[in-house]
Formats: C-alpha cells, sequence, structure tokens
C-alpha cells in the first residue's frame, strides 16, 4: 500500500468518525489546538497528522488507534496486512521521537553541565557570583531546545521556550548590573509585560497555520 493510498484512508476515518461524532471541521480543530485548514488537508489525503495526534483524535472519538487507521472496506483477508502497515508507520514514528526527545534532553544535561564546570572553576579561583553561570544557562537551555526543535520542525514548544528566553535574559541582565555595577533596575522586568504580549497574540495567530502543517507533512 502507497504513502498516498494509507493518507486517504485515514482521512477518510477522520471525516467518517468526524461526523459520526456530530462535529464540524472548525469545532474538532479547536479540540485538539490546530486549524479547520489542516483538519480539511487531512481529511482530502493531502497531509496526515503526527502519531501523538492520531492518538488523540482516537481518543476524542472514543475508538482504537487500529478503528482510525484500518480500511473498513478491506476484505477480510487483507485486513491484516492493512495493519501490518500502519503499525510499522506508528513504530518508526515513534521511534524517531524518542530519539529526538533523548537528543533534546542530552543537549539540556550539556548546558547544565557545563554550567557547573564554570560555576565550579570560578568558585575554585576565588571569584565571587560565581553562581551565575546557572542564571546564564537557563536562557542558553532555551536557545539549544528552540534551535533542535526548529531545525525537526516541531514548533509546539517554541512559545514556551521563547518565553523562557525572554525572562531569563532579562533576568541575566538585572542579575549582572545588580551585582555588579549596584543598580537595582528592577523596572527591566517591566520590559517582560509588552514582550509577553507580543509573543501569546503572535503564537495565537500562527500556531493553526502552515508551520504546524509543514511538521506534519513531514
Amino acid at each position: 500500500m502507497n504513502d498516498e493510498k494509507l493518507k486517504n484512508q485515514l482521512g477518510s476515518n477522520i471525516a467518517t468518525f468526524r461526523k459520526r461524532s456530530g462535529m464540524t471541521q472548525a469545532a474538532l480543530a479547536e479540540k485538539i489546538n490546530f486549524s479547520d485548514k489542516a483538519v480539511s488537508k487531512w481529511e482530502r489525503g493531502e497531509s496526515v497528522p503526527d502519531i501523538l495526534t492520531v492518538m488523540e483524535l482516537a481518543q476524542l472519538f472514543d475508538v482504537t488507534v487500529d478503528e482510525l487507521l484500518k480500511d473498513h472496506n478491506a476484505l477480510p483477508d487483507n485486513v491484516g496486512k492493512v495493519e501490518q502497515v500502519m503499525g510499522k508507520a506508528v513504530e518508526k514514528t515513534l521511534k524517531r521521537k524518542a530519539n529526538k526527545r533523548i537528543i533534546a534532553q542530552l543537549s539540556s544535561i550539556l548546558v547544565w553541565f557545563v554550567a557547573l564546570l564554570v560555576f565550579v572553576i570560578l568558585s575554585s579561583v576565588g571569584l565571587k557570583n560565581s553562581w551565575l553561570a546557572f542564571i546564564f544557562a537557563f536562557p542558553v537551555n532555551c536557545i539549544v531546545l528552540l534551535s533542535l526543535r526548529s531545525a525537526w520542525r516541531d514548533f509546539r514548544s517554541n512559545r514556551w521556550l521563547i518565553t523562557g528566553i525572554m525572562w531569563g535574559s532579562l533576568l541575566s541582565i538585572y542579575a549582572c548590573l545588580w551585582i555588579f555595577g549596584g543598580w537595582n533596575v528592577w523596572k527591566l522586568f517591566l520590559l517582560g509585560i509588552p514582550g509577553q504580549a507580543a509573543i501569546v497574540l503572535s503564537f495565537r495567530m500562527f500556531r493553526k497555520t502552515g508551520s504546524k502543517e509543514e511538521q506534519n507533512d513531514g
């Protein structure tokens, strides 16, 4: 079975179970935090949701993942083959996601290890305020994770990572000004208010469009 047939099969099942549940494409999209355009593309077989979204859809429709994936029009002798192909695709997707998760975790560990190393070296030579290494490590860790997820075309956590970068950077600047300059410029954090508002509004505008669908096409 080729990829196009698999896409059409899954899309047809999504449409069938959606209608059976009495939901419009817009209503389904809102429940799973996607756009109605994305749902429409799935149902037309132009793209497919990732395996985590497939599991979420199955739970929402109160069916098993197998029921959502299988060809309900297939002859009994062919059902096993179809489910086997789907099972391999699901297994491959889960393995790929697990590998990415491990890479992200190892990258975070490396960032904090470097911060710990800097802290140990600076504190060993008698430099004060070596603990600042851990404050700087937080936005750096967010930057590393943001870079990895963007390279993988996984944009679901970008809002929180960008938020972490912004507040972590403000905290780092504040700590440096306070410790090395004696300036208690707490008003610096007020800059985070419009910054946070901009982040929220930006992702509310774009969270349900192109980037997420490009991820699903991959």
